[in-house]
């Protein structure tokens, strides 16, 4: 099953970028939409939950929160789950400047832990404007975290550029921290490193496919992975097995993260019915 867990979307009445992201939907089994910073959470929240409840069988919604503004007790955040059935929580520590770990943020982690709702951090590359806090966007400042609340799921959006060396270590380290393998099929010379560093550490099983929409296609993302080997193929540098490649595409994201939403387990059974069909009438 291809899951992009890395996309966006307008919800304040683009019609063309939700056309555009329908389109991009189709090319993948399901995907994870985040709600952005970029108002208040309810409203956006709210927003988002009208998009990706019309389309149950390919998306799952993550709500936005801002710990230092927001009630974050759980049963504050349980009609974020149960009335607006959205599956998870992106934050967006840089931009809004709150570190991590701060006390208001933990209580929100614990809560969050208890209602199995997963946490995408949105901190590194497109989320770091002028006015973004670099500090916090450092992925080990999630070790924290991840030790306190060991059950709770973590992803860390964009490999945690610019720091992707402490996003290996703290993916190497929990077991429930994941890391969002959102490229740009243009740069090429980043996309050769990252990959290559996540081999060699031995933890490309913790890596998850995403195409960061609208900056991405997932199309174009997973043809530049699935053509890896052929980046630099007049250069002896390392290769990395084309299988762990393609396993980090396939990879069933949404049941790892255990939100997989029974509308879209009835889709994924319908393409395996047709596909089964086709096959037996060739």
């Amino acid at each position: 099953m291809i899951v992009d867990c890395h996309t966006h979307i307008n919800c304040a009445g683009d019609d063309v970028e939700m056309s555009e992201h329908l389109a991009a939907a189709e090319t993948v089994d399901a995907c994870i939409v985040l709600a952005a910073a970029d108002g208040p959470s309810e409203e956006v929240n709210k927003g988002l939950a009208e998009y990706v409840n019309k389309h149950k069988e390919k998306m799952v919604g993550f709500a936005v929160v801002e710990p230092m503004q927001d009630k974050i007790s759980v049963n504050n955040l349980k009609p974020v789950k149960d009335k607006l059935g959205l599956k998870g929580v992106v934050l967006y520590c840089s931009a809004c400047g709150f570190h991590p770990a701060h006390s208001r943020a933990m209580r929100f982690y614990e809560s969050a832990q208890e209602l199995g709702l997963p946490v995408f951090f949105h901190n590194g590359d497109g989320a770091l404007g002028a006015d973004a806090v670099l500090d916090y966007a450092q992925p080990y400042l999630l070790d924290e975290v991840a030790r306190e609340f060991a059950a709770l799921k973590i992803i860390i959006g964009n490999m945690g550029m610019p720091f992707i060396e402490q996003t290996l270590s703290v993916v190497g380290k929990h077991e429930n921290v994941y890391a969002d393998l959102t490229i740009k099929p243009s740069n090429v010379w980043q996309t050769y490193n990252t990959v290559v560093a996540a081999y060699e550490r031995g933890v490309m099983d913790k890596l998850l496919f995403g195409s960061g929409f609208p900056l991405g296609n997932a199309g174009q993302c997973m043809e530049t992975l699935l053509g890896f080997n052929m980046l630099l193929a007049d250069t002896n540098l390392p290769t990395v097995p084309r299988g762990s490649i393609r396993n980090i595409i396939e990879r069933d994201t949404l049941e790892l993260l255990g939100i997989r939403d029974k509308s879209i387990e009835a889709q994924e059974e319908k393409s395996e019915k047709t596909k089964e069909r086709k096959s037996i009438k060739a």
